[in-house]
């Protein structure tokens, strides 16, 4: 305790100096116009908690105005109570506007997939609807890498093993760089309650066997610093992600045609696999507006270079010919 101006204040918590540090460092590289409106997106679990303190006291000190939405996404008991519960301690922090969004969540893809992916567009829609220049969410260095672990395991390359980008459209995420052992002691340091939430034990799903059994036994057998790896893996595979993609558009611009959606097989087909299969991804969103599967690029891709007369290769969305030395993307009829 230190004595100032006949006041005794405490000393502020390492962690929460460093879950602050983190938005404004946030804010340093992503940087938003004065008095703008930042929503964070506020689940009532430690991570979150923290984000919003920060994000209340960091938001001040730059005059930028902080908000919460709290999804409930109606699948467990007594969800809409909880909602209710984490807005009042939204209100609490002095966070303005507060929102409490229900959303649907569907089965495509598995309840994990299903529940992200309703979150995030109810994110979106509140950011939209508020005017919010940002949404921030409470990922943390140990979600990374987890997502990381997860992207190896289904061997889906690259854009799984990027892991999370800090900045993704509307949706920010300022604490990849902080440990979840530092949020939960923030949380509590700031004199928070946060919600436990049963799903983060319930090893139906595949994240949390990774967090409670897959991690803690490469910790063991591998030795610490494997969440930091993995993290840092991540960080690496995504500046080469995107100098790739940033490589293949441009290419692309220049070979690819449009009426119809087509290439040379001259123009591509000597180009490195990773450019090339990219190329074809992008052919297929021109033609299309769809993303196509792994192995759908991959059997466009033995139309330039395993040539040996096969047919049409059909893809979501419609298919694909090599006619007259041009690979051609044609629409389903």
């Amino acid at each position: 305790m230190t004595d100032t101006n006949g006041e005794r204040r405490s000393k502020l918590s390492p962690a929460v100096a460093a879950v602050r540090a983190a938005v404004s460092d946030f804010f340093d590289r992503h940087p938003v116009s004065d008095g703008s409106l930042v929503l964070v997106a506020l689940s009532g679990g430690p991570d979150s908690l923290a984000l919003a303190a920060a994000t209340r006291f960091v938001g001040t000190k730059r005059g930028l105005r902080a908000g919460a939405i709290i999804v409930d996404h109606g699948i467990q008991p007594g969800s809409a109570e909880l909602a209710t519960s984490v807005s009042e301690t939204a209100i609490s922090l002095g966070l303005d506007p507060v929102e409490v969004v229900h959303v649907v969540v569907g089965t495509e893809g598995g309840p994990e997939a299903a529940a992200r992916d309703a979150r995030y567009a109810a994110l979106r829609s509140a950011a939209e609807r508020h005017g919010a220049a940002v949404v921030l969410t409470g990922h943390t260095r140990n979600d990374q890498a987890e997502t990381v672990l997860l992207g190896l395991a289904r061997g889906s390359g690259p854009g799984s093993l990027r892991g999370m980008a800090e900045l993704d459209g509307l949706i920010g995420r300022p604490l990849l760089d902080v440990t979840r052992e530092s949020t939960d002691v923030a949380a509590l340091a700031e004199g928070l309650d946060p919600w436990d939430d049963p799903h983060n034990s319930d090893e139906r799903y595949s994240r949390v066997r990774v967090r409670h059994a897959v991690l803690p036994v490469m910790e063991t057998e591998l030795g610490p610093g494997i969440i930091d790896a993995l993290a840092r893996t991540a960080d690496l595979v995504r500046d080469d992600d995107d100098a790739l993609d940033l490589l293949a558009e441009g290419m692309a611009r220049q070979v690819v045609a449009t009426a119809p959606v087509s290439f040379a097989v001259h123009d591509v087909e000597h180009r490195p696999r990773a450019l090339r299969t990219r190329i074809i991804r992008i052919a297929a969103q021109l033609a299309w507006g769809t993303t196509i599967t792994h192995v759908q690029t991959r059997a466009i891709d033995a139309l330039l270079t395993d040539w040996h007369g096969q047919g049409k290769v059909d893809v979501t969305g419609g298919s694909v010919v090599r006619h007259d030395g041009r690979i051609r993307f044609d629409p389903a009829s």
